[in-house]
């Protein structure tokens, strides 16, 4: 099915388009399913040759229709939109349709510690759609990216304000990810799936510390960024809360080095890479 395009799901969120730009820049014919082909993000990869088809991640009738002669899939769920049975719900609409209309891979973007029974609400979700997807017979492979560079834009004022807000130690490190190797990484097994099939493999590419990220921060703004220790009891999300007590504890343990070597095809962003091209000059 080497001409038939990759069906790419929630394509216009952050995951998403960071896969379908991969896939682009490798040459690959993508089919991409959104919830408004008629919003901007949706025109503009029309715009790119995109093959842009309506759908939702919980019903599996218009996925079905999207999954149809495809040569391979990306899928995302999210739990912050209607809550973690409703991910849960969006994960097994995917699997029902991946298994009716038999596509050859699934991709599934779950997260790092999702298999370390992290009591962290969005990491469990997530596990149960790990443990339907692997039970089935649906040729698979798992991806768990880390915490995401631009997390930190969250606290973008804040940021500019010389203030890096992290509820961890100054000196914890933080194993972390840029979207776009999210991408390339799931971009290259999409399109060599046969030498990961059937595996699990968490992504990071770089853990600083809260000290350190300030410090790139700092010096990429030309000013005086510092980085200030947010009391785990000042978190109200219970969901948040739960994830910055397992980060403080077990936390992620991706082996960055063994990653990189075994994958040197992905670019593997540094954050003060990332910094550097993301926040210079801002203001």
């Amino acid at each position: 099915m080497a001409d038939e395009p990759v069906l790419v799901l929630a394509a216009t969120g952050g995951q998403g388009r960071a896969v379908v730009d991969a896939l682009l820049a490798r040459g690959a014919r993508v089919r991409a399913m959104v919830r408004d082909p008629g919003r901007s993000a949706a025109r503009e990869l029309a715009g790119q040759g995109v093959d842009v088809v309506a759908g939702s991640l919980s019903d599996r009738g218009s996925l079905a229709a999207a999954m149809k002669n495809v040569a391979g899939v990306f899928a995302f769920t999210t739990p912050f939109e209607a809550g973690i049975e409703a991910e849960v719900a969006q994960g097994r609409a995917i699997l029902a349709a991946a298994a009716q209309e038999r596509v050859p891979h699934l991709v599934f973007s779950s997260v790092a510690g999702a298999d370390q029974d992290s009591g962290v609400p969005h990491f469990e979700s997530k596990a149960r759609i790990e443990a339907e997807l692997t039970a089935g017979d649906i040729a698979h492979t798992i991806l768990g990216p880390t915490y995401f560079f631009d997390n930190a834009l969250g606290g973008a004022r804040r940021i500019l304000d010389g203030v890096l807000d992290l509820p961890l130690p100054p000196d914890r490190p933080l194993q972390q990810l840029a979207r776009p190797d999210l991408g390339a990484f799931a971009a290259h097994v999409l399109l060599d799936p046969a030498p990961y099939t059937g595996r699990r493999i968490e992504l990071a590419g770089d853990a600083p510390t809260p000290v350190q990220m300030a410090a790139a921060l700092g010096a990429a703004l030309g000013r005086d960024v510092r980085h200030e220790q947010v009391p785990l009891t000042a978190i109200g999300n219970p969901d948040m809360y739960a994830m910055w007590a397992f980060l403080n504890g077990p936390g992620y343990r991706v082996d960055i080095p063994a990653l990189r070597a075994a994958h040197p095809q992905i670019h593997w962003t540094r954050f003060t890479d990332w910094v550097e091209h993301t926040w210079t000059s801002a203001d």
